[in-house]
């Protein structure tokens, strides 16, 4: 075998070894895996007011430092294909992973949390949560 054919098989062998090890990795829950997901969508007073967005998004964010919250989204809507089923009359979404409903509820009365409604609740008209439960 000459120099090019053995590289060439030696490459290949070693994709087709990948491979394989990869598939034969269980697939298991990694630690970003969180079953409670609270989604909540804000309606802006001002929903042409980039400020008001801007600041929202940033109380939002604080929200991150309430230690039962495992993940957080925050997002505004997207530009995509205008659909019957989209709907992107909202202005801000927050999108939180918690390990249990304990870690929620507990989230629910912290001080942080309570302290961003205080301080932000005069920039929004309304507010849509859903509670989801992995299944």
């Amino acid at each position: 075998m000459n120099k090019a054919n053995r590289r060439k098989f030696i490459g290949t062998a070693a994709v087709l070894s990948v491979g394989t090890m990869a598939s034969a990795i269980p697939l298991t829950h990694t630690k970003d895996d969180y079953p409670v997901v609270h989604h909540v969508f804000f309606w802006l007073k001002n929903p042409e007011s980039k400020a008001d967005r801007d600041q929202l998004i940033a109380g939002v964010k604080t929200l991150s430092k309430i230690p039962t919250v495992r993940k957080i989204h925050v997002g505004v809507t997207a530009s995509t294909e205008k659909r019957d089923v989209i709907d992107s009359s909202w202005s801000v979404s927050e999108l939180m992973f918690f390990s249990d409903l304990e870690g929620q509820a507990t989230y629910q009365t912290h001080p942080i949390h309570l302290e961003f409604i205080k301080n932000y609740s005069h920039l929004w008209e309304k507010v849509l949560v859903y509670d989801i439960i992995e299944a």
